[in-house]
């Protein structure tokens, strides 16, 4: 948006990254997440809280703009306040709203009465259409952001390198890091020279990480994706937006995820798809080893991965039609115009 147009000032809600390109932060919202609705029940006072301040605040600013960004248990009910209590009539963009792979009505209509609503995935517009809501969709603007490295040839058969992503937050790391430690173990005793990186997304996530491995060689932690991917053979990745940026920089990719049995439950009932990374669901089809919960074992973790290492080049054939599917080059810059539009219409 600002190469497009000058002396645009940006606030709201975000994180160091948001700071670090010159927002104006009214909160931190680290650790606002939660994995599952029992761990987010204890957040739900200061959620509530914090989404009320900020309806309060944007109808009283009255910004050109207001742009909420997927986190639908926080982002539609603030919608519905500005709307409903604070008579708000002022532009509002949904990017990534909710229920992208559960295809329900009821919350896309409600979304669609209260914000322009832009998609990533040609899916969730064809939905939204099929109901006569309107929904505007450029292509996904992940995918312009991460270059495709070269194919590489398979590592000798007793090294190689291999990248570690548990996730951000503190459930993901307690529940998958462990298992990620006891895979790696296991593939060092066919590839005893294996070197591994880790991906810490902050601080607190680089002191867990360095206790649990610590006394084991050849493990490096790196802040963040993409000082972990670089220069790997092949990456475990948490469940998330992580599978997709690691594949879209074409590394082999193979993915985990954990959660509590009853949560397991639960999300098996709402699932509408044999698949749950973003990969696989934009393909209808398994690019990306999905190892959940029960299957998400080190011995499994470990297998899969020597696969993968031994040979990669079926991986590489497949995840070449990924960007095809995620739509044109120019999807972000797409995206970026179509906020200024409504902007500036506001």
């Amino acid at each position: 948006m600002r190469a497009h147009r000058e002396g645009i000032a940006f606030s709201g809600v975000g994180a160091s990254g948001m700071r670090a390109a010159g927002w104006d932060l009214w909160a931190d919202h680290t650790g606002w997440a939660s994995l599952g609705p029992l761990a987010a029940i204890p957040r739900i006072p200061k959620l509530l809280r914090e989404m009320w301040k900020c309806a309060r605040m944007l109808s009283s600013e009255k910004p050109d703009l207001i742009v909420l960004i997927d986190f639908g248990a926080f982002n539609v009910r603030l919608a519905a306040q500005l709307r409903e209590k604070h008579r708000y009539r002022g532009a509002i963009l949904y990017l990534f709203p909710p229920g992208a792979w559960l295809d329900h009505a009821r919350p896309a209509r409600f979304v669609a009465a209260r914000a322009n609503v832009l998609t990533g995935f040609a899916h969730q517009a064809s939905f939204y259409r099929s109901l006569d809501l309107p929904i505007a969709f450029f292509g996904h603007p992940l995918a312009p952001r991460y270059q495709s490295r070269t194919s590489r040839p398979a590592p000798p058969v007793n090294s190689g390198s291999v990248a570690l992503l548990p996730g951000s937050r503190r459930e993901e790391l307690r529940r998958l890091l462990p298992r990620l430690r006891s895979a790696l173990l296991l593939l060092r005793r066919t590839r005893p020279m294996l070197r591994a990186r880790i991906g810490a997304a902050d601080d607190a996530a680089k002191t867990f990480c360095s206790a649990l491995f610590k006394n084991i060689p050849n493990v490096e932690i790196c802040t963040g994706l993409p000082a972990a991917i670089e220069n790997v053979d092949a990456a475990w990745v948490a469940s998330g937006t992580a599978v997709l940026e690691s594949t879209l920089a074409n590394v082999p990719t193979l993915s985990l995820y954990a959660i509590s049995p009853l949560l397991a439950r639960h999300a098996r009932r709402l699932m509408r798809s044999r698949f749950i990374t973003i990969p696989n669901l934009v393909l209808d089809r398994e690019l990306v080893p999905e190892l959940l919960q029960e299957n998400a074992t080190p011995e499994r973790l470990a297998s899969t991965m020597e696969r993968l290492l031994c040979d990669p080049e079926p991986w590489y054939r497949e995840a070449a039609k990924l960007r095809d599917v995620l739509g044109p080059p120019n999807a972000l810059d797409e995206c970026a115009r179509y906020a200024l539009t409504l902007a500036e219409g506001a």
